[in-house]
């Protein structure tokens, strides 16, 4: 969707934001709410809200939104807190434009495009108005492991929940890829949901194994009582989305594209059987995930969680949300639940990344909140972390084949070309040139988000064995006996 209005009515350097959604126009006493939504949203409720709040009706919704308000010759505009749906701004002369998508802008003639800021709000009286930011770190608050438990026990739950609530002629799934994120969120909506669609995709190598995912997948379904569907893809398909893909995608970061390409066949694998599906979206950056963060020392963690928060809008969450939508399906994510994102910050980063037995484990306080509580099975629950490209066997195909198609010299030439642009490496370079095919645009170049993960080896190596191989957490705690004789 693409909309403009006369540039004076947004005067100066401006920003805006629209989203994909289940809601259409709405209308009320003479307003008109161009929306598009998720959970959280109710149609109808946003226009009388905006009746008796003003632009602070922003500070009373809750879930994933963008939305322009239009109220006779004075209007508003709205993303929501995280970025969870996308929105952009652009000028093209003397209209301003703004769609949720930037191949909208492009198909239009625009030439300046900008990203609208998560958190925001916008009126010509105020301009931009930030009503949101990532809390402050507090992680001296909860230091009780059995308290901090409970409480993300019950706000997770809670967010969860909250996320199933929808219109009962629209069927609801959940991604399980066997890990810890989308397992867990699976596992609780199995509760409220009798056979509960969960989907996974993965490879199959020469000797027909399938990739790790596709095993944990498994056991966590059966565990959890879906109804569990797999989609198994080849090089060759692959191959054949990734134009596809980076074209959607609208980005050309390596890690981003990466992951996208499965995402892209969960999504379409989802989009047979279901139109909402829940996903593990968030909890790498609320709960240090990533591998790499272990390098981190422990003083600086939560600082580096909460820069990744609040970069997700054009990251992670820009991958979920152009994969569903270009199969219209929309993609729902609890662990950004408010709640749950000011709690994050408030817990101490040695509970996070635990040294047990000399080792380090990743969100080792989530795990342990469910632990005990048959919500999943411990080869899941406690299964080592590996990015959705390394549980679904592709984490080489896009670097391979851009080594094939694109010389060293024809990587240099880019990049010598594309000052602004960040472009480390070969398969950068490819991603780039098919981008720029779609989305030609210099000024959106700045909006890019690239993430700084993929700079570290374990994010990007190929990773077997968490399921049947030597690759696992020893999370076990040492009996009272054990400890006796050790120290003897």
């Amino acid at each position: 969707m693409i909309v403009g209005v006369p540039k004076e009515t947004f005067p100066g350097e401006t920003r805006v934001s629209l989203v994909p959604a289940a809601l259409g126009p709405l209308s009320n006493k003479g307003l008109e709410v161009v929306v598009e939504a998720g959970a959280g949203a109710e149609a109808g409720y946003g226009d009388h809200l905006y009746e008796d709040k003003g632009p602070d009706c922003v500070k009373y919704l809750d879930g994933m939104f963008a939305f322009a308000l239009f109220d006779g010759d004075d209007f508003m505009m709205a993303r929501d807190p995280i970025g969870i749906k996308p929105l952009y701004y652009g000028y093209q002369k003397e209209n301003l434009y703004f769609s949720s998508e930037l191949g909208a802008m492009t198909l239009a003639g625009v030439d300046e495009v900008h990203e609208f800021p998560a958190g925001h709000y916008y009126t010509p009286k105020e301009g931009f108005v930030a009503y949101y930011q990532v809390p402050e770190i507090q992680d001296h608050i909860l230091t009780d492991i059995d308290e901090t438990c409970d409480l993300i026990r019950e706000t997770f739950i809670d967010a969860v929940k909250k996320r199933l609530l929808a219109d009962s002629e629209v069927p609801v799934g959940s991604f399980c890829s066997g890990g810890l994120d989308s397992s867990l969120v699976a596992a609780i909506a199995a509760e409220e949901i009798p056979h509960l669609h969960t989907f996974v995709v993965g490879m199959q190598d020469e000797k027909g194994d399938v990739s790790d995912d596709i095993k944990a997948a498994r056991v966590a379904s059966e565990h959890i009582g879906s109804t569990h569907h797999e989609l198994l893809f080849s090089e060759q398909d692959y191959n054949e989305a990734l134009p596809v893909v980076i074209k959607k995608l609208e980005s050309y970061d390596p890690s981003l594209v990466r992951c996208a390409v499965p995402c892209y066949f969960t999504c379409k694998l989802a989009a047979d059987y279901v139109t909402v599906v829940l996903t593990g979206e968030g909890a790498d950056e609320l709960f240090t995930g990533y591998h790499y963060m272990k390098h981190f020392p422990f003083d600086k963690l939560n600082m580096e969680a909460r820069r990744c928060i609040g970069n997700l809008h054009n990251i992670n969450l820009q991958r979920a949300d152009r994969m569903g939508m270009l199969f219209s399906l929309e993609l729902r994510v609890p662990f950004l639940d408010e709640a749950m994102v000011d709690l994050s910050m408030k817990i101490p980063p040695e509970l996070k990344i635990r040294e047990h037995h000399g080792a380090k484990i990743e969100k080792w306080i989530l795990r342990k909140a469910f632990e005990d509580t048959n919500y999943l099975p411990d080869e899941i629950l406690w299964r080592y972390k590996v990015q959705y490209t390394q549980g679904a066997g592709c984490e080489s195909l896009g670097e391979q084949l851009a080594h094939q198609e694109m010389s060293e010299e024809e990587f240099q030439q880019i990049k010598a070309e594309n000052p602004k642009a960040i472009i480390n490496s070969r398969e950068a370079a490819y991603y780039f040139k098919i981008f720029r095919e779609f989305h030609p645009q210099d000024s959106i170049i700045g909006s890019i988000g690239i993430w700084t993960g993929f700079d570290f080896a374990e994010e990007r190596e190929q990773v077997r064995g968490t399921m049947d191989g030597d690759l696992k957490h020893d999370y076990e705690e040492e009996d009272e006996k054990t400890k006796e004789s050790k120290a003897a």
